[in-house]
């Protein structure tokens, strides 16, 4: 890596060393709510999106151009990964992700396959060496999977669940089963994210957006294992920062899981999280409806995170979650006009 990518605010932010200002980034930065977005991808299949590196490479680098961001973020989804283990992946519109052959008993778990990464998902390292060839010397490029919780969790809903029934009901009624598909989406995973650093990522994101549906003693008996092994197996080379929602009960066990950034959604206070658990840096955490108000709003709710933290070097300004498609880009740019002229007093 070179001295000016080493030395960027993020990756200063990701050790926990100070920075004259906070940086940041945003989930989904690449998205929706920008008209250059729609005007690349076009009538272009979202699946055929994420697997045509030129397309995805140019919504990378534009959005972090456009909106003078500290980093990028590789532009693919969490679930193309599961194609290769023989999973029938589709986004449907109106509907989301699909998957027809969802995994609901031990058959069909044995019958997935653990491949490796640069010969499925060859794409994705086209996609990391076109956009890190295309972004200036000192913006990071952030890769990112899904954490094997969400990933399962998809394998066996087939799509969106608001109570997650069939998930539960494999996990509570057959735990062998259970973690013998979480060992093999573990596997899954921990090759894809060698492969993005290899490929040339400065840092990797781990997303567990479907982990805030359990509670912290199922978690820490039918996840943490898991996504322990695989923080383990990738960390070193570059920054990992794990990332779940939706139950900041969870973050104790989250933390313990052991990754370089503990990433907050806006449900808990990012000052007492650090505080009482003591990670070495934290990402977060704006609601992003926020920037679905008025620009005063955005503004003001910005600077009181930042006054909260009051300059402790770790810090790296994200949202809570994504941006959703009905953002004002206008607020974005708001938004980051204030963390990036914010200075602790």
């Amino acid at each position: 890596m070179s001295s000016r990518l080493n030395n960027c605010i993020f990756l200063k932010a990701c050790r926990g060393e100070q920075t004259d200002q906070t940086p940041i980034w945003l989930y989904r930065q690449a998205g929706r709510y920008m008209k250059e977005y729609h005007q690349v991808k076009g009538d272009t299949p979202s699946l055929t999106f994420f697997k045509s590196p030129d397309l995805a490479a140019k919504v990378t680098c534009d959005a972090q151009r456009i909106l003078d961001l500290d980093a990028a973020i590789l532009f693919t989804d969490l679930l193309p990964i599961l194609e290769p283990m023989g999973l029938c992946l589709d986004y449907i519109p109106g509907v989301g992700p699909d998957i027809s052959n969802p995994v609901r008993n031990y058959k069909h778990i044995d019958e997935l396959k653990v491949l490796p990464a640069a010969d499925t998902v060859d794409y994705i390292g086209a996609t990391i060496s076109l956009a890190r060839s295309e972004l200036p010397a000192d913006i990071p490029l952030i890769g990112f999977a899904g954490a094997p919780f969400t990933l399962a969790s998809y394998a066996i809903e087939g799509r969106g669940s608001k109570n997650y029934l069939f998930v539960k009901k494999l996990m509570y009624s057959d735990e062998k089963a259970w973690h013998v598909l979480m060992s093999k989406v573990t596997d899954v995973v921990i090759d894809y994210v060698v492969y993005q650093i290899t490929s040339g990522v400065q840092a990797v994101q781990l997303f567990d957006s479907w982990v805030g549906c359990l509670g912290p003693d199922t978690y820490r008996r039918y996840v943490l294992p898991h996504s322990k092994r695989l923080i383990e197996s990738v960390r070193g080379d570059v920054p990992i920062i794990h990332f779940g929602t939706g139950n900041p009960a969870l973050l104790p066990q989250m933390h313990e899981a052991g990754a370089d950034v503990l990433a907050i959604d806006w449900r808990s206070s990012l000052v007492d999280v650090w505080r009482e658990l003591g990670p070495r840096a934290v990402q977060g955490n704006l609601d992003p409806l926020i920037l679905c108000g008025n620009q005063t709003s955005v503004v003001h709710e910005a600077k009181a995170l930042l006054d909260s933290v009051a300059g402790k070097p770790g810090h790296i300004f994200n949202l809570g979650h994504g941006i959703i498609p009905e953002t004002p880009v206008t607020n974005v740019q708001a938004l980051i006009r204030t963390v990036k002229e914010h200075r602790s007093v």
